[in-house]
């Protein structure tokens, strides 16, 4: 697990671990981690979230993602680079948009599968692929590629939902940056002002008021907004964080604050949302 490239198209491993092994260079290939059983918590990008069975995580090359483990824990590891996308027999047009989807994958920390549906799939793939490679049966490379083609587009689809709907392959790249920018600077309020993104970008906070709608469907401010929303709502829902350590993570000034902002985007407090979870 400790190289840094994938010599073939994809690869699956799959391994019981009580410690996980430090990772000692950057990876050159998306890895698709499952989690079987067990627990422990899990660090991406310096954002940690509990993790436990059912889970599954997408890491990109440019991610830096390390596994604490708590518990002992069944791991699934699906590797696979561009070179498999552009090999599988995939249309051009889905692999352009595959690559982008994954490329620009919103890297919040948590299960990246959003849709209950998606979620009771998936595990009998897994399980699936696991047999495949064990028992080396009639056809088994011909079964492993589709199901590892599925997986793919239903991981795909879960990470499409967080991307703003006039987004896509073909938008502009100065837009992704734009994105980007934000994402990587959401906690960091005094950043995403109109006035310093405007600057950063060498462009007037104007032009980037018209440019940001036209290609997002939303305001700037809408689009920050709803993305502070989510993460907090992964932090209610994924970790036992307190409100007033997501106070002082997201850059609010109290929780009044907090809960004043929350409400108005999701309809209830964060300690009212929480408790429906229960």
């Amino acid at each position: 697990m400790e190289k840094g490239d994938l010599y073939s198209p994809y690869s699956i491993q799959f391994e019981t671990l009580d410690e996980f092994p430090p990772v000692k260079t950057r990876k050159h290939f998306f890895e698709l981690v499952y989690i079987l059983s067990g627990a422990g918590q899990h660090c991406i990008n310096q954002h940690s979230f509990s993790y436990g069975e059912n889970h599954m995580f997408l890491i990109t090359p440019q991610d830096c993602s390390r596994f604490t483990i708590e518990q002992t824990t069944r791991f699934f590891f699906l590797r696979f680079s561009n070179i498999y996308l552009e090999q599988n027999g995939l249309s051009s047009e889905n692999i352009q948009r595959l690559e982008f989807i994954l490329q620009h994958a919103n890297h919040k920390p948590g299960c990246i599968l959003k849709n209950q549906s998606d979620k009771t799939l998936v595990r009998p793939m897994v399980e699936a692929l696991i047999r495949e490679a064990v028992n080396r049966d009639l056809y088994d490379r011909e079964i492993t590629q589709q199901l590892v083609n599925t997986m793919i587009v239903v991981v795909a689809r879960n990470i499409a939902k967080y991307l703003p709907e006039k987004v896509d392959s073909a938008s502009e790249e100065k837009v992704i940056e734009i994105l980007n920018y934000i994402q990587a600077h959401i906690y960091e309020p005094e950043l995403l002002r109109a006035a310093v993104v405007a600057r950063h970008f060498g462009i007037s906070e104007h032009y980037l008021g018209r440019y940001f709608k036209k290609h997002c469907n939303e305001t700037m401010q809408s689009y920050t907004n709803n993305y502070k929303a989510t993460l907090i709502e992964h932090r209610l829902k994924h970790s036992d964080k307190r409100i007033n350590e997501i106070v002082a993570e997201l850059g609010f000034t109290d929780e009044s604050h907090l809960n004043k902002f929350f409400k108005a985007h999701r309809g209830l407090s964060p300690r009212q949302y929480r408790a429906t979870l229960l």
